[in-house]
């Protein structure tokens, strides 16, 4: 009997999943294509496969309608699921600065969105009839469960709605968001009480202050020892574990992890799953891969199913009972009123927002969705609330969830962006693509017979690549095992020349000085910075066999530093950036943004246009030259641009020359400059390294300093 039963469960999930997600794709393409977002289609799928349309046929009826709410049932499980995932990105796109540097509107607009909906709910369960109360004589704890539900918001489905509005990054979005969590943590711990209430027959302070504690210290502890022990495994995972997959397993477990917890303290599993996002999100060595892998499976396949799971719970059948559908209209009515009404008075008289900002944020928490599912779902197997009120319950959570994306875009309209948020989002706009906002764990290999001298131009470098972020550094050695404790001695001494910077020092025997030195560089570093302090001139190789094979092998970005200068005086005060417009030459200048941290240090962006012998007519050649000018300016300026975001002295140059480098090496000597940064494109695998006779020429005859950025 088990095993038929189990057969027959699976096969119906199976059924169950397909359906879901084919109508929730389906529906959410329809309203993409309408200008909607996505979710309302996905939550009007569910209801299409629902007891009150295609479910109420034969064929769906024994598929889609789940015949008992009590208990838990595969779907379920599987929708979870979703709301988790969601959550887990909710927690990483979540920006506690900026929440912090909103404060007073988040709070505000929170605590007018929790008192208002739970005082209008509490009134409004007195004008219910005794008949559609499971027992009269609990008629206060049935209200104070009405009214804690009416006062949730659905994090889910608010998330999903400013991601499909592109808001999730707008200081409207991270407000929102801040507010319904600090909405539903309060609702939660009502909620605690009130079963509280059903379980011991009356409230106590001390059960009270339990209910408060265990929230306070879910989050606290989470907040401190959960980000030292997801620091600790994100740094076990960097060294020691070479499955590609690694970041992406880790958070997952810390989001099923604390889901577990949470749920182990009657909270729900949701809230852990977005705290174990929002502690990642602290933790700059995570990915941007990883991330994008979980957005590709949660909003592809996994969100679509938990959205239309939360449409088939609606039964549009209580509405055909005047009086059922006379309480609905007041419940929904209620519910959207003192949602938005009391976010909207809390926005504007505590957090000082205007009119239609104040406005925005009562329509988004107004989405309550599948978490408030859950809660009339417990309420019903609690004894709290009856079937009909628990199917008006759904309805309401189903209505206002659609309502959510539209009043947001009427209100949104009126919105006016301040200074300060565009100048963020601009900001935020240009640097999406800046390679060196990734850049956190940084591999430098580094020989014994090096000495200091050698070591202090990459050594500069290093400080200031890590005065803007965090950046955890590896010292590299491959030496025998008769001197491998003389390389650790040797690595303690340069050590030192890199203060306040986190330092590895690992030493490594073996007789393959590339084939170690790559298999390091495979365990998840962003950067190898190699020293070129040798050249072998016998060879044809650029810089010698060591450096050439670990630039063209390296799995990871690399950074060449050429130099034959050993100056205690020296730093990159004045970079030349030479571009052409390419990707590699765009790296090169991100390369010298994140050196350029200082107020005296200026990068000059450099275009060469060449003078060539030209067969066309005079009046194409003028045309061409007039696009050439035109293009140089474009690019140069563009570099400027992004430059002067970063606050960084940038000036843009357009030369023109008999040939590229030849121009680069004169200005390079007239002006004094400390350094060139030379971007390549360099593809990992080739047969040997190439990066051209216009680069190699500058590398042998530069005055100063050149670093060879290879991003690929």
């Amino acid at each position: 009997m088990f095993e038929a039963s189990l057969h027959s469960d699976i096969l119906i999930l199976l059924f169950q999943l397909f359906l879901l997600l084919l109508f929730a794709r389906v529906f959410g393409e329809l309203f993409q294509r309408m200008g909607q977002p996505t979710v309302v289609g996905e939550i009007l799928a569910g209801v299409v496969l629902g007891p009150s349309l295609l479910g109420a046929t034969p064929f769906f009826s024994d598929l889609m309608i789940v015949q008992s709410t009590n208990g838990t049932n595969l779907l379920e499980v599987v929708s979870l699921m979703g709301a988790m995932l969601l959550l887990l990105i909710t927690g990483l796109e979540t920006d506690l600065a900026l929440i912090k540097h909103h404060s007073r509107s988040a709070f505000g607009t929170a605590i007018g969105g929790l008192i208002l909906p739970l005082i209008l709910g509490f009134g409004f369960c007195f004008l219910i009839p005794d008949s559609l109360l499971v027992d009269p004589a609990q008629r206060i704890v049935f209200s104070l469960f009405l009214a804690t539900s009416i006062s949730v918001s659905a994090i889910p489905v608010i998330a999903k709605v400013l991601i499909d509005l592109n808001l999730i990054r707008r200081d409207i979005g991270q407000i929102t968001i801040a507010a319904g969590m600090i909405d539903d943590t309060a609702a939660w711990i009502l909620l605690s009480i009130v079963l509280g209430l059903i379980e011991f027959g009356v409230v106590t302070a001390q059960n009270v202050l339990f209910s408060v504690g265990k929230v306070l210290l879910f989050l606290s502890v989470s907040f401190v020892a959960g980000k030292w022990i997801a620091a600790k495994v994100v740094s076990f995972a960097q060294n020691s574990i070479k499955s590609r997959y690694k970041f992406l397993t880790i958070l997952i477990l810390f989001s099923f992890g604390f889901g577990a917890i949470a749920q182990s303290l009657r909270l729900e599993a949701v809230l852990g799953a977005f705290i174990a996002g929002i502690i990642f999100s602290r933790i700059p060595a995570v990915p941007k891969e990883a991330i994008e892998r979980i957005e590709s499976f949660t909003f592809g396949i996994f969100a679509p199913i938990f959205f239309a799971a939360a449409g088939l719970k609606v039964s549009l059948e209580p509405l055909l009972n005047p009086e059922l559908l006379l309480i609905g209209i007041g419940l929904i009515v209620v519910a959207t009123l003192s949602k938005v009404a009391g976010a909207y008075i809390g926005a504007r008289w505590v957090g000082r927002s205007d009119h239609w900002t104040a406005l925005s944020f009562g329509a988004g928490l107004n989405a309550r969705g599948a978490i408030q599912i859950i809660v009339a779902t417990i309420g019903l197997s609690f004894g709290i609330i009856s079937q009909e009120i628990f199917s008006l319950i759904i309805i309401m959570a189903v209505v206002t969830s659609i309502m959510a994306p539209f009043m947001l875009r009427y209100t949104l309209k009126k919105v006016k962006p301040k200074d300060e948020e565009i100048a963020r989002l601009k900001q935020e706009e240009l640097h999406k693509d800046n390679f060196m906002s990734s850049v956190h764990r940084v591999l430098l290999p580094v020989r014994k017979r090096d000495d200091f001298e050698k070591k202090l131009i990459e050594a500069k470098i290093i400080k200031k690549l890590a005065q803007n972020r965090e950046l955890d550094l590896t010292l590299l050695t491959i030496t025998d095992a008769q001197n491998k404790n003389d390389c650790a001695l040797f690595l303690d001494e340069l050590a030192k020349l890199f203060t306040n910077i986190s330092v590895t020092k690992k030493v490594i025997v073996s007789s393959n000085a590339i084939e170690s030195i790559l298999d390091e560089a495979s365990k998840s570093y962003n950067l190898i910075l190699i020293g070129a302090t040798e050249k072998d001139k016998k060879s044809k190789m650029i810089f010698n066999p060591v450096v050439d094979n670990i630039v063209r092998l390296s799995s990871c970005p690399s950074i060449v530093v050429q130099s034959g200068f050993h100056s205690d005086s020296w730093q990159p005060d004045r970079i030349l950036v030479p571009t052409n417009g390419s990707l590699a030459a765009r790296r090169a200048a991100q390369v010298a943004f994140a050196l350029a941290s200082d107020i005296s240090q200026e990068v000059h962006i450099l275009k060469v246009i060449e003078e060539k012998e030209d067969i066309y007519n005079l009046d194409m050649e003028g045309s061409i030259k007039e696009r050439q000018f035109t293009f140089a300016y474009q690019i140069t300026e563009e570099l400027k641009k992004l430059g002067e975001s970063l606050s960084v002295n940038t000036f843009s140059e357009v030369e023109i020359g008999t040939d590229t480098e030849s121009v680069i090496l004169e200005m390079a000597k007239e002006k004094n400059f400390d350094l060139i940064v030379l971007g390549t494109d360099i593809r990992p695998g080739s047969e040997k390294l190439y990066i051209g006779p216009r680069v190699e020429r500058v590398l042998n005859n530069a005055p100063c300093p050149v670093l060879l950025v290879n991003s690929q």
